[in-house]
């Protein structure tokens, strides 16, 4: 029965997933404590990429409509 235990303990083979679980659970706890910060930075990406939003058509010119919108 010890040794059993001991062997249990000793046993490394689900060490990598609990490792990217702890960095995931890491990751997703700065993302939200910095949520407000990124989301700013992130619009203003997309408004340095596109200033006016009319410019955002399909390869033929003509504007991207959603179904059910007119």
């Amino acid at each position: 029965m010890f040794c059993t235990v001991k062997r249990f303990f000793n046993e490394e083979d689900g060490m990598g997933t609990v490792e990217v679980i702890i960095i995931i659970a890491v990751l997703v706890g700065v993302a939200l404590l910095f949520r407000s910060q990124l989301i700013r930075f992130v619009n203003s990406i997309i408004e340095n990429l596109f200033p006016d939003g009319s410019q955002l058509e399909n390869n033929t010119g003509t504007q991207i409509k959603l179904k059910g919108t007119d």
